[in-house]
């Protein structure tokens, strides 16, 4: 790796690190605190099986098909962000720098990709494939999940930022290639 791109990496990284200590800081008023572990643990899994449910009871044989959609993308994205994180071994935030509070609580060890984000994403978007109206409700609450991890100090903002594209790209896949298929 030459000098330059040595220097644009750790530039690239101190900005990460220096912005998730600003985000994190919101965290000390109680109000956000509160907001933000409410929606994180929400993100946990809970409003997204909710969502599939209720694609079901509302929409029977359409609203199987988008859960089902649903849980199969999500799977894809289990799988690659946990190897992904088992390849990448980096630690999370609170454990680097001792100015960011860790208000929420991990699932697992490792910090890179944001699983909460890349599911967030995932979800979203293969529900508004089939639901657009839903736009109001998923696109400001997957944004809030991703912003949670940040403002808990359970992740950088280039994690999060990981976890999105990801998400996205497996999301978008999985939303051609189903549309293929019928």
């Amino acid at each position: 790796m030459s000098y330059k791109t040595a220097l644009v990496l750790h530039r690239m990284q101190v900005f990460d690190s220096n912005l998730c200590v600003r985000v994190n800081k919101s965290s000390q008023y109680r109000g956000v605190r509160y907001l933000f572990r409410t929606v994180s643990r929400l993100g946990d899994g809970i409003f997204w099986y909710a969502l599939m449910l209720g694609m079901v009871l509302l929409d029977s044989v359409n609203g199987l098909y988008a859960a089902i959609h649903m849980a199969l993308a999500g799977l894809s994205g289990t799988l690659i962000y946990k190897w992904l994180k088992g390849k990448t071994l980096r630690p999370r935030p609170y454990e680097v720098r001792q100015d960011i509070w860790l208000t929420g609580r991990p699932l697992d060890r490792f910090s890179f990709p944001s699983g909460h984000t890349l599911h967030a994403v995932v979800f979203t978007v293969v529900a508004l494939s089939y639901y657009p109206q839903l736009a109001w409700l998923l696109i400001p609450f997957a944004s809030l999940v991703a912003l949670s991890r940040v403002v808990l100090g359970l992740h950088y903002p280039s994690d999060v930022i990981a976890g999105a594209a990801i998400g996205a790209s497996i999301s978008s896949l999985s939303v051609v290639l189903v549309y293929q298929l019928l």
